[in-house]
């Protein structure tokens, strides 16, 4: 099994992504430059070659057939003279050696054919030559060839002085590297410097790294670190609040079992004693609640509404299932507790767990300010799918029903041990749905709470 691939350097990602293209460019440069200027260079020695073949064709005499050269002593003497080279040259007529030396070659390797001349490379004399060769064809007798062969000596000079060229460019491939090296330096230097910043803080501080002097092309970096601190700070201050409402939830309900287990114990008979665990069974119950209360909380915090399963879901089977959990309850409180709902399902995309939990939170309220004799009514209709819950309980003033939303936030006319939870958990369970509740007066003066659903579609809970 491989083992963990090791982080990369930035700054060798970078040279190598700067110096390698440019090392390759540069070669590739001084090479074809290198190629072109070889190339130019032998052109002008052939042309050169070629044209003092021309200048001694130019001499050629012809009498009655025969060729002959006029070429003066000293001008010879100029034609062959050279500081480095050795030069030959040769008028031919028919095999027949006008002036010059004989045997040097009529034909050769590398042939190039300049300015009604041809230009090629042989040996002569035991040496390579280049030979440049000039053919006169009169129409009244035979051709005549002029040859002029040179050494190359000229031209390695000319090929080591271009190899001498390439050290400037070296030079400059160099201070090119060196200021890539520094530009890689100076563009990796603000990433250090939000790394100095952050690790100059206390390791518990979750503040904001500040991005004065940080380059434009960092600023979504820092935003991001700077979101995700912000992230996490709001997950620990909600995991405080939760921890701090928990405690105070759970600490009068968990006091009144103690003081009930103490009554029990010091209970005269069995009677008393079975009142007391009655009334035990009762706190228990809204202990209970009040824990399935907060763990909903906690579920549909918005650190972990990604991890939600959303499917389409009968609302009808959703209300009769929980209807069926309260029956009992509203049986023995003397509640009439309804379903209304169409003969057939009615389809959302939700989450069917929290949208049972909201129900849930939305009948134990109405079965807690209901009174005996008193009805609910938990209703279901479609286009759009709708829920709704109305009891004939004493109602929500309406300056109020915006605030009852709030965590332990509870009516003027609320009463009993409820924990003020219930509204807000819906509103929060609804808004995860994109769906809206509205909170009215019912049909017989009580409170109705609606939650209606967007049409049936796919939601995107990382937008919630």
């Amino acid at each position: 099994m491989p083992g963990p691939r090791r982080a990369r350097w930035l700054k060798v990602d970078l040279l190598l992504r700067l110096l390698l293209p440019l090392l390759v460019i540069v070669a590739a440069a001084a090479g074809f430059g290198a190629y072109t200027a070889q190339q130019l260079t032998a052109r002008v020695y052939d042309r050169w070659l070629v044209d003092a073949a021309r200048s001694v064709a130019a001499q050629v005499r012809f009498e009655q057939g025969a060729a002959a050269l006029d070429l003066p002593p000293i001008a010879e003497s100029i034609l062959l003279f050279d500081d480095n080279d050795r030069i030959y040259f040769s008028v031919e007529q028919g095999g027949r050696l006008i002036a010059g030396r004989a045997g040097i070659p009529l034909a050769g390797d590398n042939e190039s054919r300049i300015a009604r001349g041809t230009a090629y490379d042989s040996s002569f004399d035991g040496q390579p030559v280049r030979v440049a060769r000039v053919t006169l064809e009169p129409s009244d007798t035979a051709a005549v060839t002029v040859l002029i062969a040179e050494t190359g000596l000229k031209r390695e000079h000319s090929a080591q002085e271009l190899v001498t060229i390439m050290w400037p460019m070296l030079a400059l491939v160099v201070a090119a590297g060196l200021s890539i090296l520094l530009a890689v330096r100076g563009a990796v230097r603000p990433l250090q410097v939000i790394a100095s910043r952050w690790n100059e803080r206390s390791p518990v501080s979750l503040q904001p790294v500040g991005d004065e002097g940080v380059p434009r092309e960092l600023l979504p970096f820092t935003a991001a670190l700077n979101s995700l601190l912000a992230r996490i700070r709001g997950l620990l201050a909600r995991e405080r609040q939760f921890a701090a409402v928990a405690a105070h939830q759970l600490r009068t309900p968990l006091a009144g079992l103690q003081l009930g287990l103490a009554r029990a114990a010091k209970a005269a008979d069995v009677e008393q004693a079975r009142a007391v665990i009655g009334e035990l069974s009762q706190a228990t119950e809204r202990t209970a609640r009040i824990v399935q209360q907060l763990l909903a909380l906690g579920r549909i915090d918005p650190e972990h509404r990604g991890d939600m399963n959303f499917v389409d879901c009968d609302l009808v089977a959703v209300a009769e299932d929980v209807g069926a959990a309260y029956a009992d309850q509203a049986l023995a409180k003397n509640v009439d507790l309804e379903l209304a709902a169409i003969d057939r399902p009615v389809s959302a995309r939700v989450v069917p767990d929290l949208v049972a939990e909201a129900l849930a939170n939305l009948l134990d309220n109405a079965l807690c300010y209901t009174p005996a004799g008193g009805r609910i009514l938990v209703e279901v209709h479609a286009h759009p799918a709708t829920i709704r819950v109305s009891d004939s309980g004493p109602g929500i003033a309406e300056d109020e029903r915006e605030a009852v939303f709030d965590r332990f936030v509870r009516g003027r006319t609320a009463r009993g041990d409820g924990s003020g939870l219930g509204l807000a958990i819906v509103r929060e369970i609804a808004a995860l749905h994109h769906a809206g509740v509205a909170l009215t007066d019912s049909a017989w003066g009580g409170t109705s709470v609606t939650i209606e659903f967007a049409p049936a579609q796919r939601v995107d809970v990382r937008s919630s």
